[in-house]
């Protein structure tokens, strides 16, 4: 990784990953949770080589960017405040942005909201969705229960589940994808993530490496820096669901810049049939699918991630 530095963004100041030449096409990386910008670290490598100008922050809440402790300072409009403010504190216009996970649900809704801040968006496991008729929590709790991890995630008095156990957790949460064929046949029960984390902690924890698609030595990072924030911040994206639902009632979601679909075959959060609704919202859409590989694709499958970025980036904005 790049050294970081901190960058004044309006209301925070975030903590930026910064690689390539200045004059590069600017590509903005934006990671999910519970990660940090350090998830990209194969990407920024490889993009800034090909001459694309790199941008990776940890998010608001994260790692070592600010970590406000209000819940509305999660909302959508301070997300995308952050990324557009880190785009003017660069001098930046447009950039093209590339998000996974939570940072693809960010990524989507500030095309809709500042499409003039963008050359092109491209999602990796997170598709551009239509928005749906009902709140998002009372989508996810029909559907999987209260023990749904978003669920769990609502009470604040959950911000302290992992604390003290941040080691464990990563163990648990980078486990690899089920095979591709049982994806259809999970129960509901897999997206219980505190009450299946307790089981696995009774049955030993991780028995093997092979169990695990980030290494120790990164799982290490990862676990310093979440022991030093805690967990709250993350939640607090989580907890912006249904007001973010509302924020974008009446918001014109289709998208006329480029855009990438980048779905991994056996991601049972994110599964690949969610991204159907994109050719009706994007109308320049360029889609791909990971083979055999699940949510965890900058670590699964690193070197087709960046090779798929870089072909799209090539052909729609010229070489870095």
């Amino acid at each position: 990784m790049p050294p970081a530095r901190r960058v004044k963004c309006g209301e925070v100041t975030l903590s930026v990953h910064e690689a390539g030449p200045e004059d590069g096409v600017p590509v903005l990386l934006l990671h999910g949770w519970p990660e940090l910008a350090l998830s990209w670290a194969r990407q920024i490598e490889d993009l800034a080589g090909a001459g694309y100008r790199v941008i990776a922050p940890d998010n608001r809440g994260f790692g070592a960017s600010d970590v406000p402790h209000e819940v509305e300072a999660y909302g959508i409009d301070h997300l995308v405040g952050d990324y557009t403010g880190l785009l003017d504190a660069l001098g930046i216009e447009k950039a093209v942005w590339v998000g996974h996970d939570w940072g693809g649900i960010a990524m989507w809704h500030a095309a809709a909201l500042k499409p003039e801040r963008f050359l092109g968006a491209a999602g990796v496991c997170t598709p551009h969705l239509p928005r749906g008729s009902k709140p998002p929590t009372e989508v996810l709790e029909g559907m999987a229960g209260e023990e749904h991890y978003i669920i769990r995630f609502q009470d604040e008095d959950f911000d302290d589940f992992w604390k003290g156990r941040e080691e464990a957790f990563f163990a648990f949460v980078f486990m690899p994808p089920p095979p591709t064929g049982e994806l259809d046949k999970l129960p509901a029960s897999v997206t219980h993530l505190p009450r299946r984390f307790e089981r696995w902690l009774e049955r030993g924890g991780l028995k093997s490496e092979a169990d695990c698609v980030v290494p120790a030595h990164l799982r290490a990072r990862y676990a310093k820096a979440y022991a030093h924030t805690g967990f709250r911040g993350g939640f607090n994206w989580y907890r912006n669901l249904d007001a973010n639902w509302q924020r974008m009632a009446g918001v014109d979601l289709r998208l006329k810049m480029p855009c990438k679909m980048i779905s991994a075959e056996a991601d049972f959060m994110l599964p690949p049939k969610l991204a159907q609704f994109m050719p009706v919202l994007c109308s320049d859409l360029d889609m791909d699918v990971i083979a055999e590989v699940g949510h965890w694709v900058q670590y699964e499958a690193p070197d087709q991630l960046s090779a798929q970025l870089i072909d799209w980036l090539g052909r729609r904005f010229g070489k870095g």
